[in-house]
């Protein structure tokens, strides 16, 4: 990818050289609540009168959605190296690229679209979703509509899952911000109250299903960097499906102990992940992404 000298995101927290030392602290000490009580057919069509209505459908789903507050603590760490620098900014150029894609589609529609922060950090990071470790990977919490991200998994993504290349560290990346659109359309919050009724067998089964649409908007933000002069070089959509590829389920069980189990599956195949990206990422519609009434994944 040509990235540099492109524009950069300013909703970046670095919180890179902090460690955090307490957990969330939530009112009442109660856990984040996110979810209304109309199925997902009525969501969505309340979200598409919404935008028919030139009404930001946030101002719909507020009411649907809890919240809480956290108040982490740091301390200094190690300094950064330069190229942890350089990651940093090219994630934030990636961030930006994808806040012009999306703020393009939803102004077509009427709405506006909520950029989401990101935040960089190393080691350990709490969020209004709770506490996690490096180890945790990636994450985006809907609560604070934040992406997480310690900058040392692209090594790993590079080193141990054998995806290497910028275009398959910016595919991880747009995925987070797939899961932010779930959440603001309603998707993920529904999702969150919806599996609270299944079993986990089930709830596995629909966690694959929010995981594929995601990696299909991540597409869609592929398609529309790849009509930019310049920007996406050849080989760069490749590193995309060789990095979905390479973090299926399938894979990394095999991988990690011998031998598959599919009713564990909560992101999809191998197969599959890079089937509903490249379905972003030829049609650029999100109509090519509805994992959900989808009979095959």
């Amino acid at each position: 990818m040509r990235w540099k000298g492109r524009r950069r995101s300013t909703n970046i927290d670095d919180r890179r050289g902090r460690r955090s030392r307490s957990r969330m602290r939530m009112p009442g000490g109660g856990r984040v609540r996110a979810g209304g009580g109309i199925g997902l057919t009525g969501l969505i069509v309340v979200v598409g009168i919404a935008w028919l209505m030139g009404v930001n459908p946030l101002t719909v789903l507020s009411q649907l959605e809890g919240g809480g507050s956290y108040a982490p603590e740091y301390q200094t760490q190690a300094p950064r190296s330069t190229a942890d620098d350089e990651t940093a900014q090219f994630v934030s150029v990636i961030l930006a690229d994808t806040e012009d894609t999306w703020g393009t589609i939803f102004s077509r529609h009427g709405g506006d679209y909520p950029e989401p922060t990101l935040v960089l950090f190393s080691g350990s990071v709490s969020s209004a979703c709770g506490y996690a470790s490096a180890a945790t990977g990636p994450f985006y919490c809907g609560a604070d509509d934040k992406l997480y991200i310690d900058l040392s998994f692209y090594q790993q993504l590079a080193n141990q899952l054998n995806a290497p290349g910028d275009f398959a560290q910016a595919y991880v990346l747009a995925h987070e911000v797939g899961h932010h659109i779930q959440n603001v359309l309603g998707i993920l919050p529904e999702f969150h109250k919806t599996r609270r009724t299944l079993s986990k067998t089930e709830a596995n089964a629909l966690s694959v299903r929010v995981e594929l649409q995601a990696d299909c908007f991540a597409g869609i933000w592929a398609h529309f960097a790849a009509r930019q002069r310049g920007f996406v070089e050849e080989g760069d959509i490749e590193e995309a499906l060789n990095a979905a590829s390479r973090i299926g389920d399938d894979t990394l069980q095999r991988q990690a102990q011998g031998f598959v189990v599919p009713e564990s599956f909560n992101h999809g195949t191998s197969a599959q992940r890079a089937r509903w990206f490249r379905n972003g990422f030829e049609a650029g519609s999100l109509d090519a992404c509805d994992t959900f009434g989808a009979t095959r994944l």
